[in-house]
């Protein structure tokens, strides 16, 4: 069946199996109770084998990206929301994870991702986002926030989504890449550094479809379907970018356009990009010892322990962690200055900046250099046991999706 048929089977399967009932809301009182709901649920009430997902969220909730209705801040990961899926569901494509292997049949695909201060959960191609709306970053063709997910009409198809600083970057089916809000530094990837109130298709230089995407603050990256990483945005000299001497920032201290990362003689498979620094995964761990399939490595600016070595050195090469050396690790995380990977097994790591609580592990100090496991996430908590599907990291909050 031809991709596009498959595509149209899809949503409309999806549109008729769940309901959802979200708009723009004024910013609540802080003190108001609030129960998380329950976003997506099957109409047919016949429907008795749908799987349990809860997104849960944590650290700073100043500008409403916890979606929890009001600015409050959270030390522990607490639920946000949750959703009903058919046991058929699997995860979208997520920066800093491995691709998946494509499905014999249409499926439910559900994903999440934080910015700096916006977060937005994607399902079936159609994706809900909140938090702050300076410079368009949200996507609806304004500035202003919303403080519980919104549905974005603007832009349909999408598999997978990456939120920066003040703006964001989504990949479609098609394998094309848009982007909107503040253009600073060129983090869209427009040539110019102008705002876009909606979202806009980067037109690089690549000859094939993009499979994969990551963002940060200011600096955004693409894979090719051949393997190809492609990086632009903001370039201070820590090589973030990782296209070595002589291949940075204009006089605006940004690249604009996006710039193929000639440093990687073997292809990647996924990457996820920090306020100053890159984390990437290869797809058979090739390059210069780097191990094994579903090794970790990091570089880029480290003074905050986020590249995860035990120090605070900065890396301008690839380097792998080695206390992740023995896991198995299916995905990766960047936020501004903080990082996390999930195991196979559904553990979770987190290492990084944790001034904001946004390791989720209230006592450390304020600089973790090395991996520490999220262990309570896994106790029970009377709701019966849980694996962590994926996480994504914000500059002071953090989301992870967990299946019952």
């Amino acid at each position: 069946m031809p991709s596009s048929a498959i595509l149209r089977h899809r949503t409309t399967a999806i549109r008729t199996f769940f309901s959802f009932s979200s708009s723009f809301t004024p910013k609540p009182s802080p003190t108001s109770p609030r129960k998380p709901p329950l976003l997506w649920k099957p109409e047919d009430p016949n429907i008795t084998d749908a799987i349990q997902l809860e997104v849960l969220s944590w650290g700073r909730g100043s500008s409403g990206q916890l979606g929890i209705g009001n600015e409050e801040t959270r030390i522990y990961p607490t639920p946000a929301f949750s959703l009903l899926v058919p046991p058929s569901f699997r995860l979208s494509q997520s920066p800093g994870f491995l691709s998946p292997p494509e499905p014999l049949e249409p499926a439910l695909e559900v994903g999440i991702s934080c910015g700096l201060f916006h977060s937005a959960a994607l399902v079936g191609g159609q994706f809900w986002i909140w938090g702050k709306g300076d410079g368009g970053r949200l996507g609806f063709g304004n500035e202003n926030p919303a403080f519980l997910p919104t549905l974005n009409p603007h832009l349909g198809n999408v598999k997978c989504l990456a939120l920066g600083g003040l703006h964001s970057v989504a990949l479609t089916s098609l394998g094309q890449v848009f982007t909107w809000g503040y253009g600073g530094f060129g983090a869209l990837g427009h040539s110019v550094y102008t705002r876009e109130l909606v979202p806009r298709l980067v037109e690089g230089s690549w000859t094939v479809k993009i499979k994969h995407i990551a963002t940060s603050g200011t600096h955004t990256a693409s894979i090719t379907e051949s393997g190809e990483l492609f990086s632009w945005g903001r370039e201070e000299g820590d090589g973030r970018l990782g296209l070595g001497p002589g291949r940075g920032p204009d006089q605006a201290g940004g690249l604009s356009i996006p710039c193929k990362v000639k440093a990687l003689p073997v292809p990647v498979d996924a990457v996820a990009c920090g306020g100053f620094f890159t984390l990437a995964l290869t797809e058979q761990g090739q390059l210069w010892s780097w191990g094994e399939d579903g090794k970790v490595l990091s570089w880029g600016h480290g003074g905050h322990g986020q590249l995860g070595h035990s120090s605070i050195q900065n890396q301008k090469v690839p380097t792998m962690i080695e206390a992740l050396a023995d896991e198995r690790i299916v995905s990766v995380a960047c936020g501004g200055s903080s990082s996390a990977a999930v195991t196979e097994t559904g553990k979770l790591y987190m290492w990084g900046n944790a001034k904001d609580s946004q390791l989720g592990v209230p006592g450390l100090p304020e600089i973790q250099p090395s991996p520490i496991e999220i262990k309570f996430l896994m106790e029970d908590d009377g709701l019966g046991p849980h694996k962590v599907l994926s996480v994504a990291i914000g500059a002071s909050h953090a989301m992870c999706l967990v299946s019952r």
